[in-house]
């Protein structure tokens, strides 16, 4: 007998309707997974709300619905609008409070505490106004997270269906601001709970309070949110929840991400025909006005300017390899002492080093293509993406032992991993890298294992398939 599992997955941003940031790719992917995993047993019926941000641009947009919510003696008026993205509903919320919030992700604290409180609460009782009710609300990150709090008090009234909730975790130092006055006046409980004291206030820790899964982006970030380096000081009270507790690890967009098939790239190729990777070396060193040398190791940068990132140890690395032949491009924007970190780089190395500061999609695909190496030495990882596009490209990672990093690059054997957040622990890493690279044997062994990986988001949907079926009983 056919049974349906109705998920309501709540995000800020999805492509192709606002993208700002990795959670843009995420929402815009995993719910279209999902779905395409319904088959005669199962019908998966994932249905993505988002605000309705200034920016966001949809197509045949049409109205839904126009109610209200409570908040203290009066209400806030809610706005449902109704998308379809290849066959997926996509509703969006308005309202005040995202009309006058700002961008996506505002510099204003108190603007973002309103706009998301409001787009939460209002989307969890946006079913009410559907002939559909969930079984699953998924939430990400803690923009959504207050929804899952509110879906656990709303269980605790009479007669209420059990709708169980779930919350990714992208990034658990972000756990949003102090929302405590926010909701006395929509009349929410504060929680008195196991968590301490500070966190009773912030939306991610109500979330993950009131959650039946936490999902971390990677198995090994789940691990390390554990742990009193990464957990951020909720790690005493998140080792209570381990039983409930997993890591997915995020996919990547394999169909544009592809080889064989992109259109940014010289020369297409598959892990057969790896020797094609010399003709788009060739081209990114000339594009870059680097000498054409197809034998020196031409290392690249993908990322966002961040000490998070690590990119301060990849340009002290740098700068201690004066004696070794290679070649390196910096591509990415954000801190601005960074920025000015690989300006001087280039400056000291002008026949080695590019700094290409700026967001440009076609160029980093032309560098995993062209690029011998990618280096990602990142303090802390919840999953990390490009280690993963990289690989598909034959692009070997060089990543540090954290997060999402130790889960998708393997010793020798995808890729080379280092333990210490330290600049000569990558520089060793990256020599041992430069070694493999003399034996063309063992690198394109190295490569192809990488291009072989299934970084699909089928492969992560099924994951989370399993984990709604054991929520939905």
């Amino acid at each position: 007998m056919s049974r349906t599992i109705n998920v309501l997955f709540l995000a800020a941003e999805a492509d192709p309707f606002i993208k700002v940031g990795g959670l843009g790719d995420v929402a815009g992917s995993l719910p279209q997974a999902l779905r395409a995993l319904s088959n005669d047993d199962i019908k998966l019926d994932v249905r993505l709300v988002l605000p309705y941000h200034s920016a966001v641009k949809a197509d045949n947009l049409r109205p839904l619905d126009v109610f209200s919510i409570p908040r203290g003696d009066t209400e806030v008026g809610v706005e449902a609008f109704e998308a379809v993205l290849n066959g997926m509903p996509v509703y969006l919320i308005n309202g005040e409070p995202i009309r006058s919030g700002g961008s996506v992700y505002s510099l204003d604290a108190k603007l973002d505490a309103e706009k998301y409180t409001f787009f939460s609460l209002a989307a969890l009782a946006l079913p009410e106004h559907l002939d559909w009710q969930p079984d699953v609300v998924h939430a990400n990150d803690w923009h959504t997270a207050l929804s899952i709090y509110g879906n656990l008090t709303k269980r605790w009234e009479a007669g209420a269906k059990h709708v169980a909730g779930v919350v990714t975790l992208h990034n658990l130092p972000f756990m949003g601001p102090d929302i405590s006055a926010l909701l006395n006046a929509y009349g929410i409980a504060l929680a008195q709970t196991d968590l301490p004291e500070w966190a009773r206030v912030m939306p991610m820790p109500l979330g993950l309070w009131a959650s039946d899964a936490v999902v971390a982006v990677s198995p090994g970030y789940a691990g390390e949110v554990l742990t009193e380096e990464f957990g951020c000081g909720l790690n005493t009270f998140l080792q209570t929840r381990k039983e409930t507790s997993s890591g997915i690890l995020n996919g990547i967009d394999t169909i544009s991400f592809d080889p064989t098939t992109d259109k940014s790239i010289g020369v297409n190729y598959d892990g057969t025909m790896i020797h094609k990777r010399a003709i788009n070396k060739k081209l990114l060193q000339d594009r870059l006005g680097l000498a054409l040398d197809p034998n020196v190791p031409l290392l690249a940068i993908i990322s966002r300017m961040d000490v998070q990132k690590g990119v301060d140890l990849a340009f002290t690395a740098l700068k201690n390899m004066k004696r070794i032949n290679f070649q390196a491009v910096i591509l990415g924007t954000g801190d601005p002492k960074l920025e000015d970190s690989a300006r001087k780089l280039q400056e000291e190395f002008p026949d080695k080093i590019k700094a290409e500061l700026r967001f440009d999609a076609n160029l980093a695909r032309q560098i995993y293509a062209g690029a011998d190496m990618i280096l990602m030495p990142s303090r802390y990882e919840p999953c990390g993406l490009a280690q993963m596009i990289a690989m598909r490209y034959g692009c070997v990672p060089v990543v540090r032992a954290v997060g999402g990093l130790k889960d998708t690059v393997k010793q020798n054997e995808t890729g080379f991993v280092f333990e210490k957040a330290h600049h000569m622990s990558l520089v060793s890493a990256i020599k041992t890298a430069m070694k493999a690279m003399a034996d063309p044997e063992k690198w394109q062994a190295i490569q192809r294992a990488g291009m072989a990986k299934d970084f699909s988001w089928e492969a992560s949907a099924r994951e989370y398939l399993n984990l709604y079926l054991s929520l939905v009983k």
